[in-house]
């Protein structure tokens, strides 16, 4: 009898058929794969023969799935390495690691809502810090190996970065409550600063990508009482993850050009990905991102 994990290939293989290709030979380094989202992401990778490194933070969590992943798929390799994205140390750590492996592709999946908050280390707020930060720092760090082998990087983004304009004081939203907000301004930094990493590094395709509405641990951030009542029909509503994540796979055999993303094609919400312009920012807040980005990046 076959799994659930199995179905969820049989139920996409027209899609994988026309959209993807073997990842034979290739080596994906994918943040935050023990969620949803990025478990069901892993599952794709593997399926499509490629091996893993799953950076995350929890090890137990990783040693699990790693099984997991070799029951399915004996076939591949499957390493870890440890990442708190809210420790610029860890994340350093982590960094020299994914250095010194040969990595084709680089999923930056890792992320983080409604969490309590805290200052960093760094001095930035640590939603901001898990979601902008250290993605950046580990992307920017990995581009010149990635460019050595025309590998690609996949950005996870947002459609939470349309609730947050960006602001030339506390850049990092330390003084805004509201979560949402919090996390659309750390997407948002993520997002647009691809663009100008993607021209300091032409021969790596970057690819801005977003799940849409999708029930993952990362929408239970409500109060426990209140979780319990709206999450069953949250579920029937919004996308299963591993719908979702075929956007997120999209990027990996595709690239956006310059202000692009691809995402779900109905409403940015719902439904298969599609390739769509980004027009969310004006060009003097994309610079702004961008020379903030590197400022930030060359304090660290």
């Amino acid at each position: 009898m076959k799994n659930n994990k199995t179905k969820s290939y049989e139920k996409y293989k027209e899609w994988l058929k026309l959209n993807t290709e073997s990842l034979h030979g290739k080596v994906a380094a994918i943040t935050g794969s023990t969620g949803g989202l990025g478990k069901e992401l892993s599952r794709y990778l593997a399926h499509l023969g490629a091996s893993l490194i799953l950076v995350n933070r929890n090890p137990k969590l990783s040693e699990s799935q790693k099984e997991e992943l070799l029951s399915e798929f004996p076939e591949i390799s499957v390493k870890i390495i440890a990442a708190d994205m809210a420790d610029i140390e860890s994340v350093k750590s982590a960094t020299k690691l994914l250095l010194s492996e040969k990595i084709d592709i680089f999923i930056s999946n890792a992320g983080a809502y409604s969490i309590p908050r805290k200052i960093c280390s760094t001095g930035y707020d640590n939603v901001y810090q898990i979601n902008f930060v250290s993605p950046y720092y580990m992307i920017k760090k990995l581009l010149p190996g990635l460019e050595s082998v025309g590998g690609r990087v996949v950005i996870v983004g947002s459609i939470a970065h349309n609730y947050s304009k960006t602001r030339t004081e506390s850049v990092d939203f330390c003084d805004v409550e509201r979560a949402s907000r919090v996390y659309g301004n750390a997407k948002r930094y993520l997002m647009y600063s691809a663009f100008a990493l993607a021209e300091d590094f032409p021969s790596v395709k970057i690819s801005v990508t977003h799940p849409g509405i999708t029930f993952t641990g990362i929408t239970s951030h409500y109060p426990k009482l209140i979780f319990m009542v709206i999450k069953h029909p949250m579920k029937l509503i919004f996308m299963k993850p591993e719908k979702a994540a075929l956007s997120i796979l999209s990027g990996v055999f595709g690239s956006t050009e310059k202000y692009e993303w691809i995402g779900p094609r109905v409403f940015d919400v719902w439904g298969l990905p599609s390739k769509k312009r980004l027009d969310t920012a004006k060009e003097e807040e994309i610079k702004f991102i961008a020379s903030t980005a590197e400022r930030i990046y060359s304090e660290l």
